[in-house]
């Protein structure tokens, strides 16, 4: 970890602990330690984004040329200072980072009224304009490929709990899985939470993939990975389990929820010809070719499969047993 960039993660979490604790005096610190962070990790993207440049001149803040002794130019560093926020959103801009200088502009603000030890803004406010920036943290650190949970913590639990960063968050979340040809119309994006935290931050490893069963996941709250099947079987239970709890109440009924004999899932569900989870096919004869009732799909998993209704084969074995 370079040292700016392991300063900018200390600034914000410096931050993000005083944004926790609620407290007039504490917000005043958050407004300054985690403005500081994100500037710091703006720099670090830009950075990272030109590998093969030195450092000192892609957030050098006065830049001249000068002859370098073979006919041309080079450039050097005038003084050792950086680019402040006016610059930054400008140099972002040419080195195509994407950087929301709105919520930056209003964290600016009050931190330069607080440096002059006022400011018009109530604790509201200035806690709102905290919120607002973290979104700005999270699409920096999705820009230099970094998975803040490692950096931040329970600082980013922390984050994740405002309005503004869950929002961005799930929308980034959903569209990964957006590609996905679901074996089952009833699967969709917002059916998929997490297996061990129920958040429904579930993001697609390989946003770009669009099968089903080459899917890897990962949560965003947590961190963990996710097994596909799991979340196949619990967005299942999401969708229809309310469904199959009133039924087997009121008529002591298995379903619309089966258990898929291929796979061994509760991912079987009625009206459907697959398994939602392994992609085995329903095939069997859904009417009783004896009296033309229906053949319900815990009949056919109990291996009444040979075309007759359960209580059709119910006869047909009572007439075996008296011949």
């Amino acid at each position: 970890m370079s040292s700016l960039f392991e300063n900018a993660v200390a600034s914000i979490r410096m931050g993000v602990e005083d944004f926790r604790q609620q407290n007039r005096n504490r917000d005043i610190s958050a407004v300054r330690n985690f403005y500081a962070g994100v500037l710091l990790l703006a720099k670090e993207a830009l950075i990272r984004v030109t590998p093969n440049a030195d450092p000192q001149f892609v957030i050098g803040a006065k830049l001249k040329p000068v002859p370098d002794g073979q006919g041309g130019i080079e450039l050097s560093q005038v003084g050792h200072s950086i680019i402040d926020f006016h610059q930054i959103g400008e140099r972002a801009k040419d080195f195509g980072i994407a950087l929301d200088y709105k919520a930056l502009r209003a964290l600016n603000t009050i931190r330069n009224d607080m440096e002059h030890h006022y400011t018009s803004e109530s604790a509201a406010a200035i806690r709102a304009a905290i919120s607002k920036g973290f979104p700005v943290v999270a699409s920096l650190f999705r820009q230099i490929a970094e998975n803040p949970l490692d950096f931040l913590g329970e600082s980013w639990t922390t984050m994740l709990k405002t309005k503004e960063l869950y929002d961005q968050e799930l929308k980034e979340a959903r569209a990964t899985l957006e590609k996905i040809a679901w074996y089952s119309p009833s699967i969709t994006s917002a059916a998929i939470t997490c297996t061990e935290c129920q958040s429904e931050l579930v993001e697609q490893i390989d946003p770009d993939n669009e099968h089903q069963n080459w899917a890897e996941f990962r949560c965003k709250t947590c961190g963990q990975d996710l097994q596909l099947s799991d979340l196949i079987e619990q967005a299942v239970e999401r969708v229809y389990g309310l469904e199959a709890h009133i039924r087997y109440k009121d008529t002591s009924e298995d379903g619309p929820i089966y258990t898929c004999l291929a796979c061994e899932r509760s991912t079987l569900i009625e009206g459907e010809d697959h398994c939602a989870n392994c992609n085995e096919s329903l095939d069997y004869t859904d009417k009783c070719i004896r009296c033309g009732s229906g053949i319900s799909i815990q009949d056919y998993l109990d291996g009444l499969d040979d075309g007759l209704c359960s209580y059709c084969s119910h006869m047909q074995a009572k007439i075996m047993r008296e011949d």
